[in-house]
C-alpha cells in the first residue's frame, strides 16, 4: 500500500495583494484619529470628509429634508 503524497495548494490571493492589504491595515491603526470639524469628536480615518458619524448623519438627513421641500417652493 502506497502513502498518498500531500496535495500542495496554490495561494488564492497573490502575495503582493496580501502584503498591500496588510500594509494598509497597519497604517490605519497607527495614525491619530482626526477631529470632527463641527463638534470636535474623533472621526474615522476612512471617510473622505472630516465629520464624525453623528454629524455625517445629521448632514444626510438635512439634505433629505431639503430635497423634500424643494418641490413645494416651485
Amino acid at each position: 500500500m502506497k502513502r498518498k503524497m500531500p496535495f500542495k495548494s496554490e495561494p488564492v490571493i497573490a502575495p503582493e495583494i496580501l502584503e498591500q492589504a496588510k500594509r494598509s491595515l497597519a497604517t490605519d491603526s497607527l495614525g491619530k484619529p482626526a477631529k470632527c470639524s463641527v463638534c470636535g469628536a474623533d472621526t474615522s480615518l476612512g471617510s473622505g470628509e472630516p465629520l464624525c458619524w453623528v454629524c455625517r448623519r445629521l448632514k444626510v438627513s438635512a439634505w433629505r429634508d431639503n430635497e423634500q421641500q424643494m418641490p413645494a417652493q416651485e
